[in-house]
């Protein structure tokens, strides 16, 4: 695929998008191996909802990350390898929420809130203290119907949150309309609340960490309200974490090269009308390596 690229998004120049989000524009070692660049474990894909996981996860990969393992919450695998990416490694979530060896977890991406959703959250709450967590979507909406599970996940040392603003309207106990209405305050809630770094996505997508610092999102277009596309940028964030970069940096590169990637896809006429999901990541990881090569300074 041959993307084009009129400007980059934001109006910032090649060299500006370096410097805001040095992490995306760091050049690699030669010396590097897939142990460098950190493993990250996505938990998600209940019966019927495999996609959501496989998309997470892909894009976790093309976003740079060493090693991905995808945790499919039901009792067997759903097929032996996730079709266009045998990258992927599998196992079912409870046995990949007992693993040791992975650098940062995210979970919700089609998790379903059935029976033992609830208990596998609980899991990562005790075992995965020492990684980063990212949650979204079904975990969000398991936080917002338990108590327990929603003073558990304030305790979690390094969490970071990407509710859409209905579930952010759910975990503040308000209505979607009196979030959208005051944004920046909810966000701020958000990110007090569950001590988190806050992404309240949406039109110009903010991102909080606890005390308040805040970061508007202007990249991406109408092209991103499409099924699949909070799954990706689950999957960007959490590679990001995975690979090392601080949660706040990692939410803001996130959400902008997520943005951005659609900017491109657009600019490319992939969008914004008929935009697929799956195609951001690759976009993505076309912008990302564009920044670290230099070749847009």
């Amino acid at each position: 695929m041959q993307y084009s690229l009129y400007r980059l998004p934001e109006n910032l120049s090649p060299g500006e998008a370096a410097r805001r989000f040095p992490f995306l524009a760091a050049p690699r070692a030669e010396n590097s191996h897939k142990g460098t660049f950190g493993t990250l474990a996505v938990f998600g894909g209940a019966q019927g909802m495999a996609g959501a996981v496989v998309l997470a996860a892909s894009a976790a990969l093309l976003a740079g990350c060493g090693k991905v393992w995808a945790g499919f919450h039901r009792e067997a695998l759903p097929m032996p390898f996730v079709a266009g990416f045998p990258e992927i490694m599998q196992a079912t979530a409870d046995t990949l929420a007992r693993r040791g060896d992975v650098s940062a977890r995210a979970a919700g991406c089609g998790l379903g809130t059935a029976e033992g959703a609830s208990r596998l959250l609980g899991t990562l709450f005790q075992t995965a203290s020492d990684t980063p967590l990212l949650l979204d979507a079904d975990a969000l909406n398991l936080l917002a119907g338990d108590a327990g599970l929603a003073d558990a996940a304030a305790r979690y040392p390094t969490l970071v949150i990407t509710p859409h603003p209905a579930e952010a309207a759910r975990l503040l106990g308000t209505a979607t309309a009196q979030i959208q209405s005051r944004r920046a305050d909810a966000v701020r809630r958000l990110a007090e609340r569950f001590g988190a770094v806050a992404v309240l996505k949406g039109h110009r997508t903010l991102v909080c960490r606890p005390g308040g610092e805040t970061y508007e999102n202007r990249s991406g277009n109408a092209g991103l309200a499409t099924a699949g596309s909070g799954d990706v940028l689950s999957g960007i964030i959490g590679s990001l974490l995975a690979q090392g970069c601080e949660p706040f940096e990692a939410a803001c590169a996130g959400v902008w090269l997520h943005g951005a990637a659609a900017d491109i896809l657009a600019a490319s006429g992939m969008g914004p009308a008929g935009l697929l999901a799956g195609e951001i990541a690759p976009a993505a990881r076309w912008l990302r390596n564009m920044l670290i090569d230099n070749e847009l300074k």
